[in-house]
């Protein structure tokens, strides 16, 4: 059952009226110390995205195979990326960030995590100019997108995945999806502000400002991605957009194993949150075997 605050959130979204415009975030490189902190705390261990980068990680885990090659874009300081490779160590996976202040991030995390197999380079998304054509067997991205400029550079993302990915490669790719209203985003933004600092409220409320229509989604998956995955949103409302592949191996009960140990070790909260993800993307058809 979702949660009360799940519910109200969605319960405004549905009885609004589409009125609200996208508004670029205000920096579009997060290369300011105290943001990158902030947003570095968030996604950790206790922090508020730790739920939603365990569905995650168990979604990407589905699309990558033994001894593949991980893109992984805008990788940020980590977290995800950290997770995903340490619990897929038969996998080599490269982050790409345009922030040096995340990636320094980035490299000092696995480090200190003591993850082997993950590399870093400093790169542009929309332009992956150090790959070569159909050189990467799978590619995952979580929450990013919404730091583009315009429509024209989320194109150009979609198509430089479909120009570095192998055939019949693994696509995993999610993002915030563009509520209705103003006041829609802002209940979704503020209804963890008890539990995170303000920064990383506002940080939230940004990106959900930032994040594009779901029909910039279907029309970029449509001209770029159509052939390798299928694009899905959460039900009643997409504030959240994800775009997968087909599953590409049996299902691994060992790694089964790895995630429901992490997710029992969850604070009860945050298994409310990873619950709440899954009922309302099974709705919208995205599960995973692993969750």
């Amino acid at each position: 059952m979702p949660s009360y605050t799940a519910i109200s959130a969605l319960a405004l979204e549905i009885f609004s009226t589409r009125s609200a415009r996208r508004k670029t975030e205000p920096d579009l490189v997060m290369d300011d110390p105290e943001k990158v902190a902030a947003f570095t705390r968030a996604g950790r261990v206790d922090g508020v995205m730790a739920p939603m980068y365990l569905f995650h990680c168990a979604q990407i885990s589905e699309v990558i195979r033994s001894g593949d090659t991980v893109l992984d874009l805008g990788c940020g300081p980590a977290t995800q990326l950290g997770l995903v490779a340490s619990i897929n160590p038969e996998c080599n996976f490269i982050g790409v960030d345009l922030s040096a202040e995340m990636l320094a991030k980035a490299t000092g995390y696995v480090e200190e995590q003591k993850i082997g197999n993950v590399e870093f380079r400093q790169e542009n998304i929309t332009r992956l100019s150090s790959f070569p054509d159909q050189s990467v067997d799978a590619v995952m991205s979580t929450v990013v997108l919404h730091h583009l400029p315009d429509v024209d550079a989320l194109q150009n993302v979609f198509a430089e995945v479909a120009r570095v990915l192998k055939p019949g490669g693994g696509i995993y790719i999610v993002d915030f999806g563009h509520l209705k209203s103003e006041r829609s985003i802002q209940k979704f933004a503020y209804q963890y502000a008890h539990r995170q600092p303000e920064l990383f409220t506002l940080d939230y409320l940004y990106s959900l400002q930032a994040a594009f229509w779901l029909e910039d989604f279907k029309n970029a998956h449509e001209h770029h991605l159509k052939a390798h995955s299928s694009i899905y949103s959460t039900f009643i409302a997409p504030f959240l957009i994800a775009i997968k592949s087909p599953s590409r191996h049996p299902q691994d009960l060992e790694l089964a194993n790895r995630i429901k140990e992490l997710k029992k070790a969850l604070p009860s909260h945050h298994k409310t949150d990873i619950e709440d993800l899954k009922t309302f993307f099974s709705l919208g058809k995205l599960k995973s075997p692993y969750l």
